[in-house]
């Protein structure tokens, strides 16, 4: 193999390779704030509970183990690499609703700041439905 052929060769297979790092990275970066905040909500559950029924919501109970779940297990998923197009929708969906439901107070500056993170969080799991996990997760066993 030339000289020419090996290097073009290197620069096709380096990104590659860093795209899929930088793909798991990003994953497990925002599946960190889905996990801490189910962990959150399974330490302090009456709290939880009070703010979900706060905001309006019936069933706040059922809504806590459902909000946990959703949080925790779909984060662990994420990380993983497991079923990661399914659980990526999953999450954005979770994430645009809890905007809704929690964060529509667009008077209140920290609130919308929630929104439009919650949004953002969206947007990047929409990102990661479309592409899959990349070639570091279950997923490509």
């Amino acid at each position: 193999m030339s000289t020419t052929t090996a290097t073009a060769s290197a620069q096709i297979s380096t990104p590659a390779a860093t795209g899929h790092i930088l793909a798991a990275a990003g994953r497990v970066l925002i599946a960190a704030i889905f996990i801490l905040s189910g962990i959150g909500k399974i330490a302090a559950p009456a709290a939880t509970i009070g703010y979900i029924a706060s905001a309006g919501l019936p069933f706040a109970p059922a809504a806590l183990i459902a909000a946990a779940l959703i949080e925790v297990g779909g984060g662990l998923a994420l990380i993983a690499g497991f079923r990661t197009r399914i659980v990526a929708l999953v999450l954005a969906g979770f994430s645009v609703a809890t905007a809704l439901a929690f964060h529509a107070h667009f008077a209140d500056q920290n609130q919308f700041i929630h929104f439009l993170k919650n949004l953002a969080m969206a947007g990047g799991l929409l990102q990661v439905a479309a592409f899959g996990s990349g070639r570091i997760g279950l997923d490509r066993r």
